[in-house]
């Protein structure tokens, strides 16, 4: 990672961090959500999404962040 020219500009990364991780915690929030509602309506099972991420998951070959 690069070097910060000031003080400033950390603190302004550092803020923009936390924006994105509240942004991150709001869309798992409302991902969940319409999960939980649409297990309720019997549109698709508990079972059935468990399965489709191991799915998804298995098709991941090495992690989407690599390492430097």
């Amino acid at each position: 990672m690069e070097a910060f020219s000031s003080s400033m500009d950390l603190v302004q990364f550092i803020g923009k961090l936390g924006d994105l991780k509240e942004e991150h915690y709001q869309l798992l929030l409302l991902q969940s959500a319409m999960i939980e509602v649409l297990i309720d309506k019997g549109v698709f099972t508990r079972k059935e999404i468990e399965g489709k991420a191991a799915q998804m998951d298995k098709l991941m070959i090495g992690s989407p962040y690599p390492m430097a």
